[in-house]
């Protein structure tokens, strides 16, 4: 079958090839350790703080998720499991859970070491604030481009 042709599924994924949530889980799963519970857990809180995300699989395996453009991401190392808000120096941060990236003008991480205990409440609601922004920004960008004069 050709590129062109070959069948597309609902989610965008080709015919035979996996999800982007199947990719998370079998990333989680492969991990057998820490690493794989606290990107799990990570998955888990970040479906319950909104339930409309979508997952995507970017950059050569690396989750993301993303309401009304990137939310964060989910990046694995040996030492480490780093949520990285793509927008996170815009974010109003409380309980202060950014912990690295916190130098530059955009985004913002939570470096989650091993044995770490995770803020859950907290987290939810920089999650929340994620999607707010994302909205509005999107809304502001709609309005924008209605209010453009049109070229005659």
């Amino acid at each position: 079958m050709t590129k062109a042709t070959t069948a597309m599924k609902k989610n965008g994924s080709k015919e035979g090839e996996d999800t982007p949530s199947q990719l998370i889980d079998a990333r989680i799963n492969e991990l057998s350790d820490w690493r794989g519970e606290t990107l799990a857990r990570v998955r888990t809180l970040i479906k319950q703080a909104d339930p409309e995300v979508v997952e995507e699989w970017k950059w050569r395996g690396v989750p993301v998720w993303e309401h009304a453009g990137i939310i964060c991401t989910g990046e694995t190392y040996k030492n480490v499991v780093k949520m990285t808000f793509a927008k996170g120096a815009s974010l109003e941060d409380p309980s202060s859970l950014f912990n690295s990236s916190l130098e530059g003008n955009t985004r913002r991480a939570i470096d989650i070491h091993e044995g770490d205990k995770i803020d859950e409440e907290a987290l939810k609601a920089l999650i929340r604030a994620a999607v707010t922004l994302n909205m509005s920004v999107r809304a502001a960008a709609r309005t924008a481009r209605s209010q453009k004069p049109k070229s005659v």
